[in-house]
């Protein structure tokens, strides 16, 4: 991203360090499927709450939210399997609302496999297209099947019992029964969730692929950042049965509109500290400048900077930064392949901080961070507890790829 970026916008609720123009009004073609005002309650649970969204026909839309935002309700919407209590949902243009499942012609592929343990893959793949009313012949049936198995790398599966293949066949299985159906629409229900990070990893890269190649459009709904951020042409944002912010993965990476949001992505999480504004400049908590401030707008934000958005400038040769009047204390070293991250004391909280490897670093090191005010966030918002950083050093989460814990109800974003 240039160093140029929003500069107050009116109803963002956040602010950019540096400037840049809006882009000019493009044509955009019509949206595949259109869900608007989508509100459904559970119970006494709200589930979903004016919903607005969009796929257009050659895209794939990632719903990234914690357990319990409503995303499985949300699918099961959009498939027909529930009525929604207000809104409408469009599909090509036609209101499929009120339509029955059958009718809307797409495919929903769940978290858990669905297979029937005893068939064979092959009856397995079958069994959509010899559902009642699909009056498939015979011959298109085995076309389709030896499709999506070679398509899928199953076909020497076919013969086999659903029981006795792995977790990774297995799912290949269940997207492979949803894909010979050729719906207009697939609707992915965290598939990947129950696999190991390996097979995880590779799957994810194969449904990108097939996508593309089948040229239809798929919701993927899952509390998986990473899966968000390395398939998403746009990721929805989804907490407590409400959108937050819809853009791409780099939009919503580097320009969050709340705290809330920006700690959806990105591990190490986005450092948040609590800032005022003193002349020129704005302070952490006690007292510690931090970057420039601009005139206008609120004396107290909170700001936000992504950990590998600290730098640490004039490294020796020993890979220590030189010295400065704002020391942070180095308190865990942890070492991720091309990467560093450490986590500080500094500015009256703890930071990390992400670096290239290079040069070695020990607790109790000190060094002198700079934020990279091009980079950096300012929020407009109540400051609860659930936002301030912690005064104890918290684990490094830098492997995790999980959801954060969403914030307590009644946080202010």
């Amino acid at each position: 991203m240039s160093a140029s970026a929003l500069v107050g916008t009116p109803g963002s609720g956040h602010d950019r360090v540096g400037g840049a123009s809006p882009a000019g009004p493009q044509a955009v073609a019509a949206p595949f499927l259109s869900v608007r005002g989508l509100s459904k309650r559970l119970g006494r649970t709200q589930a979903l709450l004016d919903i607005q969204l969009e796929a257009h026909a050659d895209e794939l839309v990632v719903v990234l939210g914690p357990t319990g935002a409503g995303k499985t309700t949300l699918l099961r919407a959009i498939a027909g399997l529930e009525r929604p209590d207000a809104g409408a949902i469009l599909i090509a243009g036609q209101d499929v609302t009120d339509t029955d499942p059958a009718a809307r012609d797409v495919a929903l592929v769940f978290q858990n496999f669905s297979l029937y343990p005893r068939w064979t893959v092959r009856r397995n793949l079958e069994f959509p297209l010899r559902a009642p009313g699909r009056r498939v012949a015979d011959a298109e049936i085995r076309r389709r099947v030896a499709w999506a198995a070679d398509l899928l790398n199953i076909s020497r599966y076919l013969d086999r019992e659903a029981s006795r293949l792995s977790g990774g066949e297995m799912q290949r299985v269940a997207i492979g029964r949803a894909i010979v159906r050729r719906p207009r629409l697939f609707l992915m229900d965290e598939p990947l969730t129950n696999l190991d990070a390996k097979l995880r990893e590779g799957l994810r890269v194969e449904l990108v692929e097939l996508r593309r190649e089948l040229k239809t459009p798929m919701i993927f709904v899952t509390h998986d950042q990473t899966e968000a951020l390395s398939m998403a042409d746009r990721i929805v944002v989804l907490s407590e049965g409400s959108v937050l912010q819809t853009g791409t993965a780099r939009d919503i990476y580097e320009r969050p509109i709340s705290p809330v949001v920006a700690l959806q992505l990105g591990q190490p999480a986005i450092n948040l500290l609590p800032v005022r504004r003193v002349a020129d400049h704005w302070l952490a908590s006690n007292g510690t400048p931090l970057m420039p401030a601009d005139s206008g707008g609120p004396n107290e934000r909170l700001l936000g900077i992504r950990p590998e958005n600290i730098l640490l400038p004039g490294f020796d040769t020993e890979g220590h930064s030189a010295t400065g009047p704002w020391d942070a204390v180095v308190e865990i070293v942890e070492y991720i392949g091309p990467t560093t991250t450490l986590l500080c004391a500094w500015a009256g909280t703890h930071v990390h901080i992400v670096v290239p490897r290079r040069g070695t670093f020990h607790p109790g090191d000190r060094i002198f961070p700079r934020i990279d005010t091009a980079r950096s966030v300012l929020f407009d918002v109540a400051l609860e507890p659930a936002h301030r950083p912690s005064r104890v050093p918290p684990r490094l989460t830098s492997s995790s790829s999980s959801f954060p814990a969403p914030a307590p109800k009644g946080t202010s974003v």
